[in-house]
């Protein structure tokens, strides 16, 4: 009965008597026109845009000269010095708000929210500058086992470690909560029938499953704060803003100061983005078999699917 059905159908290249031959299908690329004019209306508006500052009464040459001048390498390293200290104490207090806000204890839960609401429903701006002013209606500060001036405790570092970490607490806190909560409760189950306690179960099992959550907007998080940082101008804190704008004063090159922080910036959340990068796909092995290709990766594919194709040509 097979025997038959074969023969009778026949193979794929020697149709049966009778049948009409079908035609071979000629697939026809669509044409994305939209694409190309986009594109050039793009180049057109950066040419453009080239163009008009190279009209401006600029001095291009004096800012590879500021670049590596000595004030604002200063400044530059200020400001890396700030952005990573705030960012530590914004993330212990995060984790530490993030549980007493998960905490049953409707006290400790109560002054989470609360500090969180209060500190990310005022503006950072104002926070460093109730802090570097606090001497104003606390002339010395006692604390029992210490007492001084509040003009020589509070300096301009502390004011601006306070203002940025203080505010960045807020945001990591709800940035830890919400990978805690990621975390299936049968994970914190299994883990107390183990015998494990709460804080055992949090720091072995929880928080090491919650970062693939917490990773990426952290990273996020520490770049804003780079720019962030320059708000602290506000207190006097010498950072990278703050000795362009010094030197500025002197040689009456703002917009060239200016255009050389900015240069800056990009070159450092150029490169703890890079950073971020890898420390995401750290975190997420445990989440994908086959982890993408990186970058580099990728582009040495291509170079060699580009040999290849040369060599056989």
């Amino acid at each position: 009965m097979t025997d038959k059905l074969d023969k009778a159908s026949g193979p794929a290249d020697n149709p049966p008597a009778g049948a009409v031959p079908h035609e071979a299908i000629r697939a026809i690329p669509v044409r994305h026109y939209g694409r190309w004019i986009s594109a050039v209306v793009v180049l057109a508006l950066a040419v453009a845009l080239v163009y008009a500052f190279s009209q401006g009464n600029v001095r291009w040459a004096t800012v590879p000269e500021k670049m590596f001048d000595p004030t604002v390498l200063e400044g530059l390293g200020n400001t890396v010095l700030i952005s990573i200290a705030s960012m530590a104490l914004g993330l212990v207090l995060g984790v530490v708000f993030a549980v007493m806000r998960l905490s049953k204890n409707p006290v400790t839960s109560t002054i989470a929210w609360f500090y969180i609401w209060f500190f990310r429903g005022t503006p950072v701006y104002v926070q460093l500058l109730i802090w570097f002013n606090l001497a104003l209606i606390f002339p010395i500060l006692n604390l029992g086992f210490y007492k001084d001036e509040m003009t020589q405790v509070m300096t301009p570092f502390l004011a601006a470690l306070l203002g940025l970490g203080l505010n960045e607490g807020a945001y990591m806190a709800e940035i830890v909560r919400a990978g805690i909560q990621s975390v299936d409760e049968g994970q914190t189950e299994a883990s107390h029938a183990l015998g494990m306690t709460q804080t055992q179960t949090m720091r072995r099992v929880v928080l090491p499953q919650a970062m693939r959550v917490i990773v990426p907007p952290t990273g996020n998080e520490f770049i804003n704060m780079l720019k962030t940082s320059s708000l602290v101008v506000a207190v006097q804190y010498f950072d990278l803003l703050r000795a362009a704008q010094d030197i500025a004063s002197t040689s009456f090159a703002v917009m060239e100061m200016f255009f050389v922080a900015s240069i800056w910036y990009l070159a450092l959340t150029s490169i703890f983005s890079v950073g971020q990068y890898y420390l995401e796909r750290h975190y997420a092995r445990g989440a994908l078999r086959t982890l993408p290709p990186t970058p580099w990766q990728k582009l040495k594919a291509n170079l060699s699917r580009f040999s290849n194709r040369k060599a056989v040509a």
